[in-house]
């Protein structure tokens, strides 16, 4: 029930809210993707760049990972459906039930997909620290 203006700023305060609880480093986000519903897109886009300012803001890194990207990392194919990845990220996290939400669980898949990439970062600069690159 909400004007576009009064949840743009519902993400930002939110995103500000938990910036300043949690201290995180970095803010993995989704790229966006060419939607057949083009008001979508431009509602999406609207709210992913609250979320890029607000992460800007309180100079946090920002890592962007393609839907393909994603999917690879968290079910081990690119081209894998919404409940194959849903199905991974509750295996992965060994939650007992599947996140309700469709949202949250794509976000979950995007941070997941963030750590796999991290850890293969951190892997190639130790053996590079270590001369064997």
């Amino acid at each position: 029930s909400l004007t576009l203006p009064e949840k743009l700023q519902t993400i930002y305060t939110s995103l500000q809210a938990y910036i300043e609880v949690h201290h995180p480093d970095t803010m993995a986000v989704e790229a966006l993707f060419f939607a057949k519903n083009v008001r979508s897109a431009v509602t999406l886009a609207h709210a992913r760049g609250v979320a890029l300012l607000t992460a800007a803001t309180a100079g946090l890194a920002v890592a962007e990972y393609s839907p393909l990207e994603v999917k690879q990392a968290v079910v081990g194919y690119g081209r894998a459906h919404k409940r194959q990845v849903q199905a991974m990220v509750q295996v992965i996290l060994h939650l007992r039930e599947p996140r309700a939400q469709e949202d949250a669980a794509d976000a979950l898949a995007v941070a997941l997909c963030h750590l796999q990439g991290q850890r293969v970062r951190i892997a190639l600069a130790s053996k590079a620290t270590r001369g064997q690159i």
